[in-house]
């Protein structure tokens, strides 16, 4: 038995499709049954719970072999993950994939980055045996640009001619998917890219020829950026993320691919025309 958490992610969700493509047994922590079953199937075990709530962790921990763990991005993330290792050991878990990012540190000045290094520090220390999976930039992060695309066919970003290695939520997947079912990856941290690394320059190509009209680049200054988030709400530790996140894309740390998704499902990552036609609707006016 095979336990997903943030079974209706992005990342998540594509590991249940995964893992019951492969024949595997799988249970999803979700909180909302019927929007659960109607993004993951019938195949699959739904088992209703909250990271909040500790008896129901330990609940569904029951009889689990192995645990992908993935949860959103907010503020409790390392009490959240942190409680799902405690629980896991107490239960015998015998392995942890656990989705995390490339620059994963912990004291990092970007929260997520910081918030993986924790947790990644206490899956260690845990003695679970585990697999960390270090995913480049996602291409699902150009869904918060569907917007202004869809309403002026531009595509703002303070990135310049920055090089990007993104990578496809749905070879992340694969790659969990195939450590959690085998022991060969255990105790290794996989680097994980799509098979190219583009520009939003020719992201904005990729979506002019995915959507059937021209979508432009907008290089806007990180202030700019910075006002943009802040008068549509954005969390502060969210502004302070992108504070921090657009120089480091711009310093090209996420600009090498890596061979890690083919040497590992034996298949190329999707590159981002892929994608792009795949979510083409999404960027529709």
């Amino acid at each position: 038995m095979i336990l997903v958490t943030g079974a209706t992610g992005n990342v998540g969700s594509a590991v249940v499709a995964e893992l019951t493509a492969k024949g595997e047994t799988v249970r999803a922590l979700v909180r909302d049954e019927k929007r659960a079953r109607e993004r993951l199937g019938k195949d699959v075990e739904l088992a209703v719970g909250d990271f909040e709530d500790a008896a129901s962790i330990v609940r569904v921990l029951a009889g689990v072999d192995a645990v992908f763990l993935s949860s959103a991005d907010q503020p409790k993330k390392v009490a959240h993950e942190t409680a799902v290792i405690d629980a896991a050991h107490r239960a015998s878990v015998r392995r942890i994939v656990k989705a995390s990012t490339v620059g994963a540190e912990k004291g990092s000045p970007l929260p997520p980055f910081d918030w993986h290094g924790r947790i990644e520090e206490h899956l260690r220390a845990s003695g679970i045996p585990s697999v960390v999976l270090h995913s480049f930039f996602y291409m699902t992060n150009l869904l918060g640009s569907a917007q202004p695309v869809q309403q002026m066919g531009k595509l703002f970003a303070p990135l310049g001619g920055a090089k990007i290695a993104m990578i496809d939520p749905r070879d992340t997947a694969a790659v969990g998917a195939a450590a959690l079912t085998t022991d060969a990856y255990e105790g290794k941290t996989l680097e994980l890219s799509g098979p190219e690394s583009v520009t939003y320059e020719q992201v904005a190509e990729e979506l002019s020829a995915a959507i059937g009209r021209a979508v432009e680049f907008v290089n806007i200054p990180d202030e700019a950026a910075r006002q943009t988030f802040t008068e549509m709400g954005f969390s502060d530790w969210l502004i302070t993320h992108f504070d921090h996140l657009f120089p480091l894309l711009r310093s090209g740390v996420v600009a090498q691919p890596t061979d890690t998704v083919r040497a590992v499902t034996g298949r190329e990552p999707r590159s981002f025309a892929a994608w792009a036609k795949d979510h083409a609707e999404m960027f529709r006016a």
